[in-house]
Formats: structure tokens, C-alpha cells, sequence
């Protein structure tokens, strides 16, 4: 639940600013309906897998399943912080793993608990062996147009991206890039949830000529 400083360093410049004792209105919106929920939800993968996936829906008491799946895949809209707004899709491993702490901290939320509190309360979940990093490779998508980040204090229109599960890694495992939208990033650095993050082609800013 920690800032994502790369996504910060690559995307700042995009974002409106507020004031320091201003805060931007959270980008999820909870009086979307059900049917627009799901194909937010579903908006974060392609078709061919979403429309496969579980399905969850945030409302104010945290996830509930809108639909079962047959691909072992889940979708939901995550909020890495309360103000965030993050269709994502995890396979079955992340789905089996990290998406658990994600229910957990929505959950907390509910119940008015700080994010120290929730943080305090994930990192001793870790090591009392009741959350695990994921235990192979996998993938999370992330290619909603509809993704918001709250970064510095900044609402951040975030371009689409995959990510890849890459417990405890660092960027020294992926050799230390520079930033730029074309080059892989740790987020999470460190952490059991930490992912190598890339953007599509599609996503990186054309060269100029």
C-alpha cells in the first residue's frame, strides 16, 4: 500500500495539483452501478480473458463476487491507496495470493481502520504465514485507459501496463534502468508483492522526429 514512486517519476508532470491541505475526490466512483462495476472491472484485460475471469465489485463494506469464472483468472478494481482507482486482472497465482490482501485491506477499510493500521496489520499477516507472495511467475493486467493513481498528493492518469510477480526483487534484479516509459520498473520494491512493470508499445510516447 506504499507509494508508487516510479509510476511517480514517469507520470507527475501529467497530473493536476492541489493544494497541500487540498485533497482531489477519490477516483473510485461507488455509486456506479453493478453492471457498470463489472465492465470496469473486466475493462483490464482483453476480452478473451476477462470475460472468463471472476469478477469482484467494491462497495463501501469492501469486494463481493459478481460472477464465478472458468480460467482461474480475477478481476476487480484495486486501490493501492483509498483515493486510487486500478482495474486489474491477476491469473490464478496472484488471484491464490496477493488479491487475498487486497479483499484484507478493503475490508479494513470498511471498518474505518487507518492505512498504518492496515499496513501494520499486512506486514504481520506476511510473516505469520497468513498472506504469501506469490510462488511463481505470473501476470497481472493492467490495460484499462481507466487507471488513477493518488501520487503526491496528485490525482495521476496512469497509461496501461502489464506486470509480472517479482517477490522481494529490486531494481538492481532488472539490471537498474533509467526511467522512461519504455524500460521495465520495480514497484514495491522489496516487498512480497513487488512486480517488474512494463508498458505496452502502444502505451510509450512516440519519438519525435
Amino acid at each position: 500500500m506504499r507509494a508508487i514512486l516510479p509510476l511517480a517519476i514517469l507520470l507527475a508532470a501529467a497530473a493536476p495539483i492541489f493544494s497541500q491541505d487540498e485533497k482531489p475526490k477519490p477516483a473510485y466512483d461507488f455509486s456506479l452501478s453493478r453492471e457498470e462495476k463489472i465492465k470496469l472491472a473486466e475493462s483490464a484485460a482483453p476480452p478473451e480473458i476477462s470475460s472468463k475471469a471472476a469478477v469482484y465489485i467494491l462497495e463501501r463494506t469492501g469486494y463481493t463476487k459478481a460472477r464465478e469464472g472458468s480460467n482461474g483468472f480475477t478481476c476487480f478494481v484495486d486501490r493501492q491507496t483509498p483515493f486510487n482507482s486500478e482495474p486489474t486482472c491477476f491469473d490464478a497465482e496472484g488471484a491464490n495470493s496477493t488479491f487475498l490482501t487486497r479483499l484484507f485491506a478493503e475490508e479494513q477499510r470498511a471498518q474505518n481502520k487507518s492505512e498504518d493500521e492496515i499496513n501494520a496489520a499486512l506486514a504481520a499477516g506476511y510473516k505469520s504465514g497468513r498472506f504469501k507472495a506469490p510462488a511463481k511467475p505470473g501476470i497481472v493486467y493492467m490495460l484499462s485507459d481507466s487507471i488513477f493513481l493518488f501520487i503526491n498528493n496528485k490525482i495521476v492518469h496512469a497509461p496501461p501496463h502489464l506486470m509480472f510477480y517479482a517477490p522481494y526483487a529490486t531494481d538492481k534484479d532488472i539490471g537498474s534502468p533509467g526511467p522512461g516509459l519504455n524500460m521495465p520498473r520495480i514497484i514495491r520494491a522489496g516487498q512480497p508483492d513487488a512486480y517488474i512493470i512494463v508498458f505496452p508499445a502502444s502505451a510509450s510516447p512516440h519519438p519525435s522526429h
